[in-house]
């Protein structure tokens, strides 16, 4: 086992990913009674930033809040950055994950006893947790090089790129390089014998995967008068909201994988239990056995709960707020759900002024809220 928070790259540890929980939950806590858009700054939120003394070794300070192994502290220690952005890194995850799971009967919350006995099992949500959680490491590390915030690294250095002249005109590439290697150095190797830690290394790195599938070319043009007789180009990362949708759409289509042994080897290997028929539309990769999902492909090895009812999984959905004409029957499992009527203020009518400020009229409306029957 490894040590720390949610979950990363190819070595997934579990103890890390309990320890990422804990600050996962408590940012649960503190983003609990805001509507998310999936645009929030993370600045919004309280995460009880250092006294400035000592601003010198702050980071050491962080690190050991972070409850990391040996090998790890030593990683976050040595470059200032590691630990605000490992913090920045957990942050975002949690509040991407809120976002995309907003509508359903799980919706992302990991407070008390639920956020570890979730992430020991492996249910749907299980998967989603590794993966989002890789990604957001690894994006997180990869644009803070390129936004100068890290001592070890800086823009991308792709050969097939003229980073140099983009660097020069001000372009410069998140370095997903220096990234994946740090997020798989930082959770080291584990052991792959047993069915679980195979499909949460899978997960782990479908995570990372997304990441890099994602990376677009960006271009600007130099010359006199707009032409462009000169372009200077420059790797970027998409924005984390779309790693976010995209990690959804796979958790939408997980495939529950159980063991097999493989009649050559000996060994065993992840099994879909499919018909010959669905095994050929998942078209394995080359050289792997048939039953192998895709690389890109979240996987689980059990049912998950309704999420209805209290559970050590989950508080249910009980009082849970919902909308009418979207998702108030599934939330509420057929439970029905309340409705209540009140008034809201809310900005309206805002017109930006010289110079520099936005000016709006307070409008106050009454608004039904819909909220599921216990």
């Amino acid at each position: 086992m490894h040590a720390v928070t949610f979950t990363f790259a190819a070595g997934c540890c579990l103890k890390y990913v309990l320890k990422a929980a804990e600050c996962f939950a408590n940012i649960t806590v503190a983003t609990k009674m805001m509507k998310l858009t999936g645009n929030e700054p993370l600045s919004i939120l309280p995460l009880n930033s250092l006294p400035e003394e000592n601003v010198g070794r702050a980071h050491y300070k962080l690190c050991d809040r972070l409850k990391l192994e040996k090998k790890q502290r030593r990683m976050c220690r040595r470059d200032p950055g590691v630990a605000e952005t490992l913090r920045e890194a957990i942050t975002m995850s949690a509040l991407e994950c809120q976002y995309q799971f907003r509508f359903e009967r799980w919706n992302c919350t990991l407070e008390g006893r639920h956020r570890t006995n979730i992430l020991k099992r492996g249910f749907k949500e299980t998967a989603f947790l590794y993966a989002i959680s890789s990604a957001g490491l690894t994006h997180a590390l990869a644009k803070a090089c390129s936004a100068g915030r890290m001592e070890r690294c800086t823009c991308d250095e792709a050969p097939d790129l003229e980073n140099r002249k983009a660097w020069q005109w001000g372009g410069c590439g998140d370095n997903l390089k220096y990234a994946n290697k740090f997020v798989k150095d930082f959770l080291g190797k584990r052991s792959n014998k047993d069915l679980r830690a195979r499909v949460d290394t899978h997960n782990t790195n479908v995570g990372m995967k997304v990441i890099k599938a994602g990376v677009e070319t960006t271009c600007k043009c130099h010359g006199v008068s707009g032409s462009c007789t000169v372009q200077t180009c420059w790797r970027q990362l998409l924005p984390f909201h779309e790693i976010g949708k995209q990690l959804k759409q796979r958790y939408e289509t997980s495939i529950k994988v159980g063991s097999s042994t493989n009649e050559a080897t000996g060994e065993g290997e992840i099994s879909t239990g499919r018909s010959t028929q669905q095994q050929q539309q998942l078209q394995p990769l080359p050289g792997l056995n048939d039953q192998i999902p895709r690389t890109m492909d979240l996987l689980h090895i059990e049912d998950s709960p309704s999420f209805c009812r209290p559970s050590k999984y989950s508080s249910g959905t009980a009082a849970r707020k919902c909308y009418k004409d979207k998702n108030c029957d599934a939330i509420c499992c057929g439970r029905g759900h309340n409705t209540q009527s009140r008034e809201v203020t809310r900005p309206c009518q805002c017109q930006v002024r010289w110079c520099c400020y936005v000016e709006c009229k307070q409008c106050t409306q009454r608004e039904e809220v819909y909220t599921c029957k216990g």
